[in-house]
């Protein structure tokens, strides 16, 4: 049976999977969902005897159902390949209590990678599905991340053309260095003058204008979207909850059907609603625990039921995180609505007017599933210290940020759950913070220098990624106002 898609935002019109991942975001300024939410039609005994890439053909043909066998096997096979550097692509440690997921064991030590890797393979496959003969624009907005893993998966991939934006001064140096460095004649890299919501709100508007739309059908591109906007990112992040859960049972951590939680580090609210898909289709998973940092708008939507982001904008030691408009939290705000695209859409002008928004106490009694908390600067610090003092196992600053409030979620609630803690960074990402955490002796240092002394404290390899940028020509070096990000894009198409 197919499973269409239809926008957050009207009720008009309903398009394919492989319609959907091409357009990345609605005509209406919406997010493409599925009409419903399938259920796991293998049992999780089943799935535990699985490889990763078997698995995840398991989970995606219950959501990309006009992909063949054929077509979704080759896209995962090319995806999940040796570009990972271990075996199980997300192995788990156990440590401090709880199971980390560790999710960057891919090309640029992200979890950006677990979708980024496959998504560039589903777009072409969809643009031959659809018959397009225009050259694929991915634009895309980057908090530190997404960034580099959408740029490593569509260089000098042919038909498509990738721009990303990212806020000049808001991501770690080495995150700048990975983006900055990147090679293929179709890539190109700007950092704007504002944080990353102003470059996702510029990426949305340009995706959003349809006289630059025309004006690009014209010129023979059209735009698409690597952000967690598109769905075709969004479940290839279902699979690894359900194969976490798989790697437990077979492990004897867990018995079948026993309940586990799970702790997100999350800003743009995709991860944590990928976990929240995955318990829709039957996956006994208890609570969904949302981590925030210092810009803690989730954590206070959680607790009033106002999403309100007239707030400063923090910058902190998580600036994957460090996001005050949570794009994917849309998606959640229709499901609770009961699917009514008119109330989703009443909410969410009001963002755009006003910055934020109520919703009813009846929608809130649906949020029952979640619970929200947050880390300061200082407990992030703390944290990282104390589980290397404590086990010898290094995390970085956003996992940090969900160990920490996993701490705060078994003190206020007592639950002594199993619990899986999603790592989203390898250590080596965020170096600097990790170090001076550990000891503020290492802070003279320069970071490629504490990336050889985390080696020698962890015994952890230094992860290729690292190793490649360390003597790497920069290769873009744009810098724009945000106003100007339109003209940079056509600059750069040469329309």
């Amino acid at each position: 049976m197919e499973l269409l898609y239809k926008s957050t935002r009207s009720e008009s019109k309903t398009v394919t999977a492989s319609q959907a991942i091409l357009k990345g975001l609605a005509e209406d300024g919406g997010l493409f969902v599925p009409t419903s939410i399938p259920q796991l039609d293998k049992s999780i005994v089943e799935l535990s005897k699985m490889t990763y890439q078997e698995l995840a053909f398991e989970v995606m043909k219950l959501f990309f159902t006009d992909f063949t066998e054929e077509e979704l096997k080759a896209c995962i096979n090319k995806a999940y390949d040796a570009k990972f550097d271990t075996e199980e692509i997300t192995p788990i440690v156990k440590a401090d209590g709880a199971y980390y997921l560790e999710l960057f064991h891919g090309a640029t030590i992200a979890f950006k990678d677990m979708a980024l890797s496959i998504l560039p393979h589903l777009l072409t496959t969809a643009a031959k599905k659809n018959q397009v003969k225009n050259e694929i624009v991915i634009l895309t907005a980057t908090s530190g991340d997404t960034g580099k893993a959408a740029l490593a998966g569509f260089a000098d991939v042919p038909g498509t053309k990738i721009i990303v934006f990212y806020p000049k001064d808001g991501v770690s140096p080495i995150q700048e260095k990975q983006m900055i460095t990147q090679k293929g004649e179709n890539t190109f890299v700007v950092g704007i003058n504002g944080n990353f919501d102003d470059a996702q709100t510029g990426v949305k508007a340009i995706f959003n204008n349809k006289g630059l739309a025309d004006e690009m059908n014209q010129s023979g591109y059209q735009f698409s979207s690597a952000n967690s906007i598109n769905i075709g990112r969004l479940i290839p992040q279902v699979v690894y909850y359900v194969y976490a859960y798989s790697r437990l049972l077979a492990n004897e951590e867990i018995c079948e059907n026993e309940r586990i939680n799970v702790v997100v580090p999350t800003g743009n609210f995709g991860n944590i609603l990928a976990a929240y898909y995955a318990k829709n289709m039957g996956l006994p998973i208890d609570k969904l625990i949302c981590a925030s940092n210092d810009n803690k708008v989730l954590y206070d939507f959680f607790i009033t039921g106002e999403y309100n982001r007239n707030r400063d904008f923090i910058l902190t030691s998580s600036p994957s995180m460090d996001i005050l408009i949570s794009s994917n939290l849309e998606r959640l705000i229709y499901k609770i609505a009961d699917c009514d695209a008119n109330k989703n859409h009443e909410l969410m002008s009001a963002l755009s007017k006003n910055g934020k928004y109520e919703i009813t106490e009846e929608m809130k009694s649906q949020l029952v599933d979640f619970y929200g908390n947050y880390a300061t600067e200082e407990e992030t610090a703390q944290v990282i210290k104390q589980i290397y003092q404590d086990t010898n196992y290094i995390i970085d600053t956003h996992t940090a940020v969900a160990a920490c409030v996993y701490k705060k979620y078994k003190t206020d609630k007592k639950d002594k759950t199993k619990t899986i803690v999603v790592s989203t960074a390898s250590p080596y990402k965020f170096t600097r913070s990790v170090m001076c955490a550990i000891d503020n002796k290492y802070s003279s240092m320069s970071d490629f220098d504490l990336v050889d002394e985390l080696n020698k404290i962890s015994g952890v390899e230094v992860p290729q990624a690292i190793e490649d940028i360390r003597s790497a020509k920069i290769l873009h070096n744009t810098v724009c106002e945000v106003v100007e990000m339109q003209k940079v894009v056509k600059e750069f198409l040469e329309m």
